[in-house]
């Protein structure tokens, strides 16, 4: 059939099915009736409902699946399912992962969890509270799911040097993840979904620190409830310990005795180097290899990879391995007069310049050309750029020369240098075979000299918010090409950043609130919800809302429950002749209360493997804070926001 005879015959049965509903069929109902379409709208969501909790296909192909279906109910058109688009809200959603990324690749999350192990000195109750609250406040300008996918790693490494199980940090610091939903207006996509829904319904939209108070309040009750309730998680330190750890390079420090070879040197104004090329030298053969080159320029400290053309300058700070002793470092500041530094505080052979340089194990295979040369005659440094700092041959390292041994077929050498250089001679099967890169390798950061600008950016797309100078959209859109102008960004990271398939579920689910109200639907849940509270107080009608808002984010994502619960909430208040803004905020903070299984939100389903957790832990400890929330939502919402 021709391309353009098929257009006709689509675009055909596309009206006939829109003016004429299959359903329609059945019984001679007529179509164009209200509670016809109301049914219609019904058994889509239930379906949309029903995937959800099976959870196939995937959420964002529900959500595409929704977008197409809904126009045959002839209550909305195409257009209208897909003004989600378009609606800045959405966009605000997207950028805000671009902001979240900028703090991920400058490290600011990472080191706010190294600052949290250095101030709590191992105490456990110190750990929990600071844990809490750095992610609750971290994570009020930035996603939940992301700060716990950077903290569980940093909760790793705290654990490992405290010997504290992490299956009593992981639960407390994804309950501080979900309750940074309720410190601010942006921190989670279900408070925007429901400012959204009240600024189409008329009404002015919420403040972008209106919701902290009661975020305050539950995060301060929330660390109480986890100091007291902590005594209930399991302590699954070996079950959560199953997966494999990467060597670390202090394992290899101590594997091959590095401990006393890293010396660093600066050079002074003095120094007959200054006049000298690194080809000059000889260092190799007196057992000295310069590994890198640290050099200041303007305010930044770079670090320089030498190569044999390389003049020194002054002050520049030279990275050594040295397989001697202390006589050769005083013979070798007094004849080169340089300076010899003190590594930095509780620091070891690279561990403080992991961020451009690291070290890797790698075995030689049978059709290496190294195989019958000694490590001089490879010429690694020369043709890779990097240095062997060590060799290992059946159960124990050579330490003394070496460099002068003939290699072997199933040798393992320990290389350092840059980790450009490392990956490089990754793709070299040929030669070498890596058989590890360190956990270090995993934590190199892109932008980690950027850290200041991007916390500066941050603090000015809030006070632009915060001050009404912009619209919330219009400031983080500013902020993310800020980001973008320094470097902390590019395009591939801030496309890679964004989660789609929660952009595709928000816009699919978005259209069943235009067609519950068209259809009565809307008005109809208001009704039965008064009708179940009958004339008792508001504070009554504000607890149903949330119990039964939490209780449908059980079984669907939170984001999807804001978008179904924010109408009936605003049409239950304008039922009541009350102001919508307190049955809305019952919305966000129930929304936010998936605290009762490890599926009700991606935040709890991350920490499930690396806590050890079963289903049976999160309903032991979520159920009763759920409540607990519940009852503060109760008590604080009507004196905050007036009825």
């Amino acid at each position: 059939m021709p391309a353009f005879c098929e257009n006709v015959v689509f675009r055909g049965l596309f009206l006939f099915f829109q003016k004429n509903p299959p359903l329609a069929w059945i019984g001679g109902i007529d179509p164009s009736s209200q509670n016809f379409r109301l049914v219609l709208v019904l058994l889509l969501l239930g379906a949309a409902i029903a995937m959800f909790v099976k959870n196939k296909p995937r959420m964002d192909a529900v959500g595409v699946i929704m977008i197409a279906a809904l126009p045959f109910t002839g209550i909305i058109t195409i257009e209208e399912t897909l003004v989600g688009f378009s609606d800045p809200n959405i966009v605000l959603i997207a950028v805000l992962f671009v902001l979240g990324e900028g703090l991920v690749r400058t490290g600011v999350a990472r080191n706010l969890g190294d600052w949290i192990n250095t101030q709590a000195s191992g105490n456990e109750t110190k750990l929990l509270v600071l844990l809490m609250l750095s992610v609750a406040g971290l994570g009020s300008v930035m996603s939940s799911t992301a700060i716990v996918a950077i903290f569980i790693p940093v909760v790793f490494r705290i654990c490992n040097n405290t010997g504290i199980a992490p299956s009593h940090l992981m639960m407390p610091m994804s309950f501080a993840a979900l309750i940074s939903g309720m410190m601010t207006l942006i921190s989670t996509a279900p408070n925007l979904v429901v400012n959204s829904e009240l600024m189409r319904q008329g009404e002015g939209g919420f403040g972008f620190f209106t919701i902290t108070p009661f975020g305050l309040a539950i995060l301060a009750l929330g660390v109480g409830y986890m100091l007291f309730a902590r005594k209930w998680l399991p302590d699954n330190s070996e079950k959560s310990g199953k997966k494999i750890r990467k060597p670390t390079i202090k394992d290899w420090i101590n594997k091959y005795g590095l401990k006393d070879r890293e010396y660093r040197v600066k050079i002074l104004p003095d120094s007959p180097l200054l006049n000298l090329q690194i080809q000059d030298l000889n260092l190799s053969q007196d057992g000295i290899n310069l590994l890198a080159v640290e050099r200041k320029e303007g305010k930044k400290t770079v670090f320089i990879r030498p190569n044999k053309q390389m003049q020194f300058m002054e002050e520049d700070v030279l990275l050594l391995d040295i397989r001697s002793d202390e006589v050769k470092i005083k013979s070798l500041s007094e004849e080169f007069r340089v300076e010899k530094m003190s590594l930095a505080m509780g620091k070891s052979y690279l561990t403080d310049t992991a961020q451009e340089m690291g070290m890797t194990e790698a075995i030689l295979p049978v059709e290496s050309t190294w195989v019958g040369k000694t490590v001089r005659d490879a010429r690694v440094k020369s043709d890779y750029g990097l240095t062997v700092i060590g060799l290992w041959r059946g159960n124990a390292p050579l330490v003394e020369d070496f460099l002068d041994v003939e290699l072997k077929v199933g040798d393992t050498i320990l290389i350092a240098g840059f980790w450009e250089d490392i990956k490089r001679i990754q793709q070299d099967n040929d030669q070498l075979v890596l058989l590890h890169l360190p956990s270090e390798f995993d934590e190199v950061l892109p932008a980690a000299d950027k850290g200041v600008h991007a916390i500066l950016i941050l603090m000015l797309v809030v006070f632009l918010m915060v001050a009404g100078i912009l619209p919330n959209v219009h400031a983080v859109i500013l902020g993310c090409l800020l980001m973008g102008i320094f470097g902390i960004v590019d395009m591939n990271s801030a496309y890679n950043s964004i989660s789609w398939k929660s952009l595709v579920l928000i816009v699919g689910m978005m259209p069943f609130s235009i067609a519950l109200q068209r259809t009565g639907g809307v008005e109809m849940a208001s009704e039965a919800l008064l009708s179940l509270v009958g004339d008792s107080a508001p504070r009554v009608a504000i607890g149903a809302l949330f119990l039964i808002t939490a209780i449908l984010g059980l079984f669907i994502s939170n984001t999807a429950t804001a978008v179904l619960m924010a109408p009936i909430a605003i049409a239950m208040a304008y039922d009541l002749g009350l102001s919508p803004y307190p049955f809305a905020m019952a919305v966000i903070l129930a929304a936010s209360s998936a605290f009762m299984t490890p599926v009700s939100s991606p935040v709890n389903t991350l920490v499930v493997a690396p806590g050890g957790y079963s289903f049976g832990d999160f309903i032991k400890i979520g159920v009763p804070f759920t409540i607990i929330v519940m009852i503060i939502a109760i008590l604080l919402i009507p004196l905050i926001l007036p009825f």
